[in-house]
This record gives C-alpha cells, structure tokens and sequence, in this order.
C-alpha cells in the first residue's frame, strides 16, 4: 500500500516533529510513504497536482479540520480513502469519529482501518465536513485568530469579548417550502454533532445519512447548550431549534459573521445550503473507542 501525507506544518502548537514521527513509524513496515509537507499559501490546484502524481492508495490529512477540508475538497466524489492523523489545536473531525489524538494510535489506524462514505455540505462555493456558523461562534472564531493566547485561555478571552460585542441578527431560514423568521444569536449548519471543545451541539448529527441539522440559537443560551452536554436532557424549543433537511437557504437582515469549519470566511448576507450525500471515504478506527 502507497500513503501519500498532506501535512500542514502551521497546525497545532506542538513541537513534534511530524515529517521524522511519520517516517520512523512506518520504518520497518512494508507501506510506501510519500510526504508532501505544504507550503504557504498553497492553492487547491497545486495539491490535486501533487495527489495525482502520488498515485496513492490512501490520502491521509495531517492537520487540524482545516487541513481536512483542503484534502476532501480534492478528493470529493472519488473512491480514494482519507486518512486522518489529527495534528491541530482544534481536531473536531477526528474527535466525532473517534480519531485518537496520539499520533502513533493513530497511525495504526491508516493499515487496520475499516472504510466508511461519509456526507459533506455544500456551503455557497465552500464544503463543510465539520460545523459552520453565522452569527456569535463566527464572530468568536474571527476574534480568536486575532488573540496572540492560543488555548483554553485565549479562548476564554475571546468569548468574553464576543459577549459583550455581538448582537443578535435578524434571520430566515427556508427550508423544505417552510419559511421561518426569528431573532437569532447564531444559527449552526451541523454535519457533526460537536465542536472541537466537546459541546455537543446537535445530539442527533449523523454523517453517513442523507441529512445535516440547521440550528437556531435564539439567545446567548450557552447555560442551554452546557445543559445538553452534561444531562442529555432535550433542547429548551423556547431557546434553541433544531431542524433537519437536504437543504436550507439562511438569510440574514444585515451581514452576518460567517465561518466554516473553524476557519472564518467574513460577512454575509446569505448561505445556502446543500447535502452532498456518500462525498468522501474515510478511514476509522476499525473496533469503536467506545
């Protein structure tokens, strides 16, 4: 078997070496390996180029989410299986389908894994394999970029200013011939059920269905979200809903903050849309974690 490594030097904030970690993994077994460490700035084109000439067996993104999307956004609708070796400060794909964050755990993984398709949504000119928002998460999303603190602190920091800095919008959503209006702190275009820091956002998130989830948080309902995380108890209709769909066209009075899988796209009007069902394989863990 041929492995072809996409690895994005700037994930993370580790110091491990990744390149030196492949290598001396994969030493003494018979898999080809071909890294292809990407530069700045590297264009779509240039790593279809590269995974063309790899001739791979397997494609594996080593990365956060970011770097997932970039490798499934070039291996959409084909039969070549992504691997996933998580390797950046936020890892939310890996975590939703049970990707170890010990590299070497997950290593194992690319020989003894079992395959399985998998949906994306097609959002505007983007895909989401993970969790995109309008609203309050963007928001914090484009301040966290902006904070020299990485972490949990930085984090903390950028949700403080978040609170105290963003307002509400005014959104429709038109979804299967209905039309829904509300005032809305944020609304969440789930393909997974959680984010990278463990919230549970969309209990009933599937990623091998024909649907996504839209979620409309009402108000700054965190205390509602943290409820759902530790009780399992329903969503509070009241705060937050859930609607299921194919597809969904989410309007916005005035700009909205806008970010898809962790990285922050700007201010929009509008997003649409669109499940693009069994779009890319992956390869997991072949017994569950759990």
């Amino acid at each position: 078997m041929k492995l072809l490594f996409i690895i994005n030097p700037g994930s993370g904030s580790h110091d491990i070496n990744l390149k030196e970690v492949i290598s001396t993994h994969f030493d003494a077994k018979k898999t080809e390996i071909d890294l292809f460490e990407l530069p700045k700035d590297c264009s779509l084109e240039k790593i279809k180029e590269r995974i063309k000439a790899a001739k791979a067996d397997r494609v594996v993104a080593v990365g956060g989410d970011g770097t997932l999307k970039l490798v499934a956004e070039c291996l959409l609708h084909t039969e070549t299986p992504i691997g996933i070796i998580p390797a950046g400060s936020a890892n939310g794909m890996a975590k939703e389908l049970g990707i170890p964050t010990d590299i070497e755990l997950a290593l194992a993984i690319l020989d003894e894994g079992k395959l399985q398709k998998i949906h994306v949504v097609k959002l505007n000119n983007e895909i989401c394999i993970h969790l995109s928002d309008l609203g309050f998460n963007a928001y914090l999303v484009k301040k966290f970029d902006t904070l020299p603190q990485r972490g949990m602190w930085g984090y903390a920091k950028a949700t403080w200013h978040a609170l105290w800095n963003h307002s509400r919008m005014d959104v429709q959503l038109n979804l299967r011939g209905e039309t829904i209006t509300s005032k809305a702190a944020m609304v969440a275009i789930a393909n997974a059920t959680m984010y990278g820091s463990g919230l549970k956002i969309n209990p009933d998130g599937k990623l091998d269905d024909d649907l996504f989830e839209v979620v409309l948080v009402k108000d700054y309902s965190y205390l509602e979200i943290l409820k759902i995380w530790v009780t399992k108890l329903p969503f509070n209709p009241k705060k937050i809903e859930v609607f299921q769909t194919a597809e969904v066209k989410i309007s916005s009075k005035h700009k909205a903050h806008f970010q898809v899988d962790g990285e922050y796209i700007g201010r929009v009007n509008t997003v649409e849309a669109k499940i693009l069902p069994a779009a890319i394989t992956v390869v997991l863990p072949s017994v569950s974690e759990g």
